[in-house]
């Protein structure tokens, strides 16, 4: 699970963003776990962002994912 997250994360966030130094990166961070949380669709999750697929449970007993 780590290794596809790194994966993902270098390949939408690091590989197109400002690498100058550490301060600069990490100063992106947040807006880099926001996107991965909120915008990126996950294939698990089938293709919800993390936190739709959590509105749903907590909203909604059709939970998608749970639907096979």
């Amino acid at each position: 699970m780590a290794e596809s997250f790194v994966k993902t994360f270098k390949r939408d966030d690091v590989a197109f963003n400002d690498l100058t130094d550490a301060k600069t990166v990490l100063a992106q961070l947040p807006a880099w776990f926001e996107h991965y949380n909120s915008l990126h669709p996950h294939s698990a999750l089938k293709y919800l962002s993390p936190k739709i697929f959590r509105q749903h449970q907590l909203t909604n007993t059709d939970c998608p994912v749970l639907q096979g």
